[in-house]
């Protein structure tokens, strides 16, 4: 994988944290789950964000449980799709869909990167932010709802996929070489601390169990869930390079928008089949 990204050099630190203080900073930095946070450092990032998505597996099997169970009770496809969307949205307080929000203002802004990162960091939420909040949690629901009309078992599975995705979008928006826009916040305590050989192994792992998981429904159905990972992460990876070239760096924001595109591109791609 070969980055051309400009600012200063963001490598990932030489010590490793254990696997289990990963997963707590992964669940507790991605997630509103209890995961009591033991180590707030970079080694602690390093392993955490390689941990990310196994934070969406979860994520991902919490929101179908109630679009399933609302289905079996005697549900319609569109309010399971919305039931199920909702969810990860809590389990997150929003902070993903609030990233999407504050970065699409800043990428409308037409601002110096300064100035575009002061206004995503103001509370309220512009025109563009609102535009992109409405259009994408528009399409996961319109998404999901078709694919719950094929049946309760690939709705699930799309909720999983798309989880997953979104958090191996993160995964790779800290590998090394990316750098941070601003010297605080979750961006800075996360570019770049995955390597790129760790990268690019998480994700071929993430394809190959995205694609075993769907095979039971088929081949074709194997190879649109191991498609779906893949343009989520084409599409996040576009998107993070235009905030890097326009943000000088990432942000904690970018990292919410990148999970919510790839979600949303991963829905996109199962509903087409």
């Amino acid at each position: 994988m070969t980055d051309s990204f400009d600012g200063p050099p963001q490598t990932p630190p030489p010590e490793r944290a254990s696997f289990p203080d990963g997963v707590r900073f992964a669940f507790g930095t991605l997630t509103v789950l209890p995961a009591r946070i033991t180590r707030w450092d970079r080694p602690a990032a390093r392993t955490g964000m390689a941990c990310a998505p196994l934070a969406g597996l979860v994520v991902g099997l919490l929101a179908a449980l109630p679009g399933v169970l609302l289905l079996l009770l005697g549900g319609g496809p569109l309010l399971a799709a919305a039931l199920t969307v909702a969810v990860p949205a809590a389990l997150t307080r929003g902070l993903h869909l609030d990233g999407l929000a504050d970065t699409a203002d800043g990428l409308g802004s037409a601002k110096p990167a300064d100035q575009a990162l002061r206004i995503m960091k103001q509370s309220d939420i512009g025109p563009f932010g609102v535009v992109a909040l409405v259009l994408v949690l528009l399409t996961q629901v319109a998404a999901l709802s078709e694919i719950y009309a094929d049946g309760r078992a690939e709705g699930a599975l799309a909720a999983v996929v798309a989880a997953v995705a979104a958090r191996l979008a993160m995964t790779l928006a800290c590998r090394e070489g990316v750098p941070a826009a601003r010297p605080e916040g979750l961006g800075a305590a996360v570019a770049g601390v995955v390597p790129r050989r760790a990268a690019a192994a998480i994700t071929v792992l993430t394809v190959v169990l995205a694609a075993a998981a769907a095979l039971p429904m088929g081949l074709p159905a194997a190879g649109r869930s191991a498609a779906a990972v893949l343009a989520a992460l084409l599409a996040a990876e576009l998107l993070l390079r235009r905030c890097v070239r326009r943000f000088d760096g990432v942000t904690g924001d970018v990292f919410g928008a990148l999970a919510e595109v790839a979600a949303t591109t991963a829905l996109i791609v199962l509903a087409l089949g």
